[in-house]
């Protein structure tokens, strides 16, 4: 072999080794300090980057799992999860938050949000009617929701927070019995009068004062007088007369509709 050729074959196996040597990857963040690795997570949040900012608030507690910066990133990773759409990461983000820091001054905006990232599951709650006990897994949801908002207003009567959450407590309320109302009505144009007749009692017992009221004790009275249960029956009818005197069913104008659930028929 020539003498140049050797010593070219000789650098670039030299070169190659000495590549082997190299780490595959420089980690940029090995000498961020606590404030570094939150100030860039906080920005990749706010840009919407969830993904980035997820990784730079994992980083963040694991490095250093004590401090300020450490304690309110178990906080900001929730809502990160909640923002890019990973509602079970948020929701024990959340709680492993509220579990370690029960006398945090911001733990209630924890509750808060455990209670808007359930509430989120059901922003499309009217869409998503399914005439299946599946359904039951909608209204999990809505009442999760309900519960961890009711628990924040028990907790923290004054929190900022509560106003907005005695709010949509009342709309999750409206929502949760109209839900079993349609679900009523569903089981009734198939003729199974007891489910129906057991979703409307559901109704009247535990959702009182809610606009869906006169349709529960319209339901009622139908999937009774189909039952032929008739003491029970006129039992339902006099409620709705006395209480709902211009309802479809007491004037008559529902006679020659296949519609049950008058509400949902306009």
């Amino acid at each position: 072999m020539r003498p140049v050729l050797l010593v070219t074959v000789l650098l670039a196996t030299a070169l190659l080794q000495g590549c082997g040597l190299l780490p595959d990857k420089i980690d940029e963040t090995a000498d961020w300090s606590a404030s570094k690795f939150y100030a860039e997570a906080k920005e990749a949040l706010n840009d919407g980057d969830y993904t980035t900012a997820v990784e730079y608030y994992d980083s963040l507690m694991a490095r250093f799992p004590f401090g300020h910066f450490a304690q309110q990133a178990q906080v900001d990773i929730a809502y990160a999860h909640y923002k890019d759409n990973e509602p079970d990461a948020a929701l024990a983000a959340l709680d492993r938050f509220i579990r370690n820091n029960p006398q945090h001054p911001h733990v209630d905006y924890a509750y808060y949000m455990k209670g808007v990232v359930n509430f989120s599951r059901d922003q499309s709650f009217f869409e998503r009617w399914l005439p299946q006990d599946k359904s039951e897994r909608d209204q999990g949801a809505s009442k999760e929701s309900f519960f961890d908002f009711q628990e924040l207003v028990r907790r923290f009567p004054d929190s900022k927070y509560s106003a907005d959450a005695r709010s949509r407590m009342l709309f999750l309320r409206n929502n949760v019995a109209a839900y079993e109302i349609k679900a009523a009505s569903y089981y009734m144009k198939r003729g199974a009068y007891v489910a129906a007749a057991n979703r409307a009692e559901y109704v009247i017992e535990n959702y009182q004062g809610t606009p869906i009221m006169p349709e529960a004790v319209a339901i009622l009275f139908e999937a009774y007088d189909k039952l032929g249960l008739d003491g029970l029956a006129k039992d339902a009818r006099r409620v709705l007369e006395q209480n709902y005197p211009d309802h479809p069913v007491v004037t008559g104008a529902d006679k020659n509709s296949d519609c049950i659930l008058w509400l949902f028929c306009v």
